[in-house]
């Protein structure tokens, strides 16, 4: 029987410093309630809001990978490999930070805020040499189907990240069920609202609720108004 921890969006750490806006779904180090400290591999879920003209400055990273999806705006990143653009919606980044990495983040805009998630999972290969990579993805063209933007293989659909982790996001009709295959034997996966509600198996999700099922095969999300969907397949 599958296993499940439901975090509704109003049960995240909040903090705001003016210039940071920012909702945390685990606490590795600090979290009293054990679902609160990770799930599996995932140990960070920060739903940022940054304010225009401020932003990261450089700091260093060392045996994680890092993912940046973009909710609105455009965020500006530099880093110690020479690496310098900028992320648009519909667009993640990585950072495999291993044996080391430094890099910033700004918002591109001067006035308008940029909202973002950033991931981090461990990684399987410690100390490895560190790459940034980037790409676009399409889930308007692609209703119903959960869309590949992360895999731990080269070559396959979106960026590779050092881990037995996938990542996916849908856009979904309402009224339509669509199931997800679970990618490995002892993963679980995390799925996290980003707009609109769903129901996954009894329980029912608005935007930011998130939902951690483990010891299944597959699951089944069904819309009930237009929604988007992230799912993170990762280790247990």
């Amino acid at each position: 029987m599958a296993s499940t921890v439901f975090h509704p969006a109003t049960t995240r750490m909040h903090g705001n410093s003016g210039w940071l806006d920012a909702h945390r779904s685990f606490l590795p180090s600090g979290a009293s309630e054990p679902s609160r400290q990770s799930f599996g591999a995932l140990l960070i879920l920060n739903d940022d809001t940054v304010m225009g003209g401020t932003g990261f400055g450089m700091h260093a990273h060392r045996n994680a990978e890092i993912m940046t999806l973009l909710l609105e705006g455009a965020l500006e990143h530099a880093d110690t490999l020479g690496n310098k653009g900028v992320i648009n919606v519909n667009e993640l980044q990585i950072i495999s930070a291993g044996s080391g990495i430094s890099h910033s983040e700004k918002n591109h805009s001067a006035t308008a805020p940029v909202h973002f998630l950033q991931i981090w999972l461990t990684t399987d290969q410690p100390e490895a040499t560190p790459y940034y990579d980037q790409v676009s993805f399409d889930t308007a063209s692609h209703p119903d189907s959960f869309v590949q933007v992360v895999s731990p293989h080269a070559g396959q659909a979106g960026v590779q990240v050092r881990q037995q982790a996938w990542l996916h996001v849908g856009t979904l009709t309402p009224g339509v069920a669509t199931t997800y295959a679970v990618k490995r034997p002892g993963n679980g996966v995390y799925a996290f609202v980003l707009e609109g509600n769903v129901r996954i198996g009894n329980q029912q999700l608005g935007a930011y609720d998130a939902l951690g099922i483990w010891n299944t095969t597959q699951l089944t999300v069904e819309a009930l108004s237009p929604a988007k969907v992230l799912l993170i397949d990762v280790p247990m």
